[in-house]
């Protein structure tokens, strides 16, 4: 896929790549939003923009990508990023490049501790160490019909959304670092093992199966914001597929997260 540029009095970045995604569909959110310009790259080659001089065109970055993951063998294999990546990527920190992270963006480089903690938590595609503890591989489940409750009403990025609203997407058993987080958004869905699916028995050939796998109960919290360096930090774990990217209540939230981060 070649670079796709979309001009307007905001630009933004939005790297791409991941678990199978309708690309149309997702590309149709940007394109309904007349005040923010977007340039589509897939990765890798989006990761040649993750510097500040590269960067520099761009207001924020949007991350809908999932870099760090070898899907070509079973179970997966794990790529550590170059040093040189890790250097662009946390001087864009310093000079202020806000960020928001979306859905299977938080399974990105799951060899680099840090990346998990510019985001705010992780999502792990095998039995693991997390923040210095052992930790078991997370949990998914698709097409789950929740609510989503605003913990933070007066905040940009909630602007305009109902105080609770209805999405039917996949959601995660995930870590959270509640601790450097601040909370946006809830589901009323149950974060425990009997509600969710192992992702190490997915991508090892086993779907929808959670046998053997005692994943202690999770958090709730499905959108936050945070800073790390000097930039703005949003993520927002919805964002499966079609029919969320179709909500309007989703492409507020989403539009929001961009205006923010770009401020």
């Amino acid at each position: 896929m070649g670079l796709i540029r979309y001009q307007s009095d905001l630009s933004v970045l939005v790297s791409i790549k991941g678990h199978p995604f309708d690309l149309t569909a997702f590309a149709n959110i940007f394109e309904s939003f007349p005040e923010i310009g977007h340039t589509l790259v897939e990765q890798p080659a989006s990761q040649s923009f993750l510097n500040p001089e590269s960067a520099e065109p761009y207001d924020a970055i949007v991350f809908y990508d999932m870099p760090g993951i070898d899907f070509s063998t079973q179970p997966p294999g794990f790529v550590a990023p170059s040093e040189n990546l890790k250097r662009g990527f946390m001087d864009l920190l310093s000079t202020g490049k806000g960020m928001v992270f979306l859905h299977h963006a938080i399974a990105g480089w799951p060899l680099w501790p840090e990346y998990g903690e510019v985001i705010g938590g992780r999502f792990f595609y095998g039995p693991t160490e997390c923040r210095n503890q052992p930790v078991l591989d997370s949990g998914y489940r698709h097409d789950v019909s929740h609510n989503v409750r605003v913990l933070d009403k007066d905040h940009p990025i909630t602007a305009g959304l109902d105080a609770k609203f209805p999405l039917t997407d996949e959601l995660y058993l995930y870590e959270v670092f509640e601790d450097s987080v601040t909370p946006l958004l809830s589901s009323n869905y149950t974060f425990d093992r009997e509600h969710f699916y192992s992702a190490h028995q997915a991508v090892s050939g086993n779907m929808f199966c959670n046998n053997n796998w005692p994943h202690s109960e999770g958090s709730p919290l499905i959108g936050w914001h945070k800073k790390h360096g000097n930039s703005r930090i949003c993520y927002l774990q919805p964002g499966d597929g079609p029919t969320t990217f179709s909500s309007p209540h989703y492409r507020r939230l989403l539009k929001n997260a961009i205006l923010w981060a770009a401020a």
